[in-house]
């Protein structure tokens, strides 16, 4: 009797508690969500020229597009020429070590392509760079 009461202990004791494994593996989740960085979109898709010598850029922070129509958009928002500073201004102040990527359709003008260049300039943004077809 006293053999087979040992017998029950022992397997009682053979167990597995998954409990603190769950633990790590929900704060590992947690730990990658919040340290992933986002894909940000300015909110309307350009037909981008093509470049010969373009090289990829890490780290677009701040993506500004100017539609075909001279539209200037940031975060799916249409932005007015004259805000176009304020904004990357605040989004700058968001995150300092980013940079602007301005996504230009091929049938807009010049004009507004230095107008959003100089913006960023006057925002204290000097690591800007123009979007290519891949």
């Amino acid at each position: 009797m006293k053999q087979h009461f040992q017998n029950l202990v022992d397997e009682e004791e053979i167990t597995i508690d998954l409990t603190p494994m769950l633990d790590v593996v929900f704060i590992m989740l947690i730990f990658f969500i919040v340290t992933a960085s986002f894909v940000k979109e300015a909110g309307i898709d350009v037909n981008r020229p093509e470049a010969a010598t373009a090289v990829k850029k890490d780290r677009a922070n701040i993506l500004i597009a100017i539609s075909d129509k001279n539209e200037i958009w940031i975060n799916k928002r249409r932005i007015d020429e004259r805000a176009v500073q304020a904004n990357i201004e605040r989004l700058y102040a968001e995150n300092p070590q980013g940079s602007v990527v301005i996504q230009a359709d091929r049938k807009a003008t010049t004009d507004t392509l230095i107008k959003v260049m100089d913006a960023s300039r006057a925002a204290g943004v000097f690591d800007v760079s123009i979007a290519t077809q891949e």
